[in-house]
């Protein structure tokens, strides 16, 4: 399966857009959000989207926006962290913030950790978890988004211009 990361939108659709024609180019059928979403622009982006996402420490989710999410199908995580499980490999999709995060690589059995908040790429393995940040698309030199083959387990960087 190849999946989409990416992370840190802050509200912004342009580079999402960006990075969604890339991963549709590149066969991705599976996208993870490591929040800082940033709001409606950004989820009309994701609309109609195999989809997996966390709210991030900017991400507002009041009443209004869970209601949005629920009208257009997108479904809004409900702890953290999110989690989901493709092609036999279990992720735990965090934004970076939340206490316990950087401990978590010891205390979940899962195969990926995903995380942003940070706005800076990372690939590193710890305790048996690949711990993943793809970088971001907002407040950073270069935007960057990844993509997880996890069939080879491949992970490639992309930067979005």
């Amino acid at each position: 399966m190849f999946i989409g990361i990416l992370s840190d939108s802050h509200g912004d659709p342009i580079p999402v857009r960006k990075a969604l024609a890339l991963f549709d180019s590149l066969g991705a059928t599976h996208l993870i959000h490591c929040g800082d979403v940033g709001g409606q622009e950004v989820f009309d982006e994701l609309v109609g989207r195999a989809l997996t996402f966390v709210w991030g420490n900017t991400d507002l989710y009041d009443g209004t926006t869970l209601a949005y999410l629920e009208t257009v199908g997108l479904q809004a995580p409900t702890e953290v962290p999110s989690t989901v499980t493709l092609d036999d490999k279990r992720f735990a999709v965090f934004h970076g913030h939340e206490n316990g995060f950087e401990s978590a690589h010891d205390r979940l059995e899962v195969d990926y950790i995903c995380h942003g908040h940070t706005h800076l790429r990372r690939d590193e393995h710890l305790g048996g978890v690949r711990i993943i940040n793809p970088g971001a698309l907002h407040r950073a030199r270069v935007f960057t988004v990844a993509t997880l083959d996890t069939a080879t387990d491949e992970l490639t960087f992309h930067t979005i211009k």
